[in-house]
């Protein structure tokens, strides 16, 4: 039986156009909304397949506001069996304190008597870009760790993992317990049941403190690339456009001669 921890953040929507907030410093998901990353959705939906094939369970957590909530429910509704909301502020959070906040929240329940033999995270934010939280997580832990993982099995008490590396398919055996980074393309999300949203609304989501002093992200300031400039070219007018119409067809290679 391995039992699962899935850490999710609670990010803007990355389908909306992308606005930072005054200061520069974050994402401003005011009018995209938020959600659960891509790369966390992968991940739940491999920490499902664990749990299932195992007869283990999967524990979605987040650190962040009491909003974050929405995202860890999000988790339950497709298959996860409880969450852990760890209370604190989102703004004042780097990497580093992330990776403390969910190493005190294992340590607490591990002492109630609840040990997860897998730590699966996203491979990096998708609002920061930081891919450091999975790294730091373990080296707290004293777990291995393997990150870009799209697929794993779990066999007794070792976990083979594959992600896709420069030249090619790489594989890793890894002893529990372990944490891994998840990209997402290996597994398809998994998508709510009406039972699903129902049973997110009743479950358990044990809300924690985080005792550690903030660090920060030591980040100077995001930036919105500007977008690439539009050119036109105006060919001709009426019959007088024609050769020059033919001419972006044969460049283009949509007609020869």
């Amino acid at each position: 039986m391995t039992d699962v921890l899935v850490c999710v953040k609670r990010v803007p929507d990355p389908t909306g156009e992308v606005v930072l907030t005054p200061d520069g410093m974050r994402v401003d998901g005011r009018y995209a909304g938020y959600t659960t990353s891509a790369h966390e959705e992968a991940a739940i939906a491999l920490a499902v397949q664990v749990a299932e094939s195992t007869g283990g369970s999967v524990t979605v957590l987040s650190v962040g506001a009491a909003e974050s909530v929405e995202q860890i429910r999000a988790g339950i509704a497709v298959g996860a069996t409880d969450g852990i909301l760890v209370e604190a502020d989102p703004d004042l959070l780097g990497p580093a304190d992330v990776a403390a906040a969910v190493a005190e929240a294992l340590r607490v329940r591990e002492e109630a008597g609840r040990t997860y033999g897998l730590v699966l995270l996203g491979n990096d934010a998708a609002d920061t870009g930081d891919f450091q939280v999975g790294v730091r997580l373990a080296y707290l832990l004293g777990r291995p760790v393997v990150a870009g993982v799209q697929t794993l099995e779990v066999d007794g008490d070792v976990a083979t993992l594959r992600g896709e590396g420069p030249e090619g398919t790489e594989v890793y055996e890894v002893a529990l317990p372990a944490v891994a980074t998840v990209l997402e393309g290996g597994v398809s999300p998994k998508y709510p049941s009406v039972v699903g949203r129902m049973k997110a609304k009743k479950a358990e989501v044990e809300t924690l403190g985080w005792t550690g002093s903030p660090v920060g992200a030591g980040r100077e300031a995001l930036t919105v690339p500007e977008p690439p400039p539009n050119e036109v070219t105006v060919i001709g007018e009426g019959t007088a456009a024609a050769p020059g119409l033919v001419a972006v067809l044969r460049e283009l290679k949509v007609v020869h001669g």
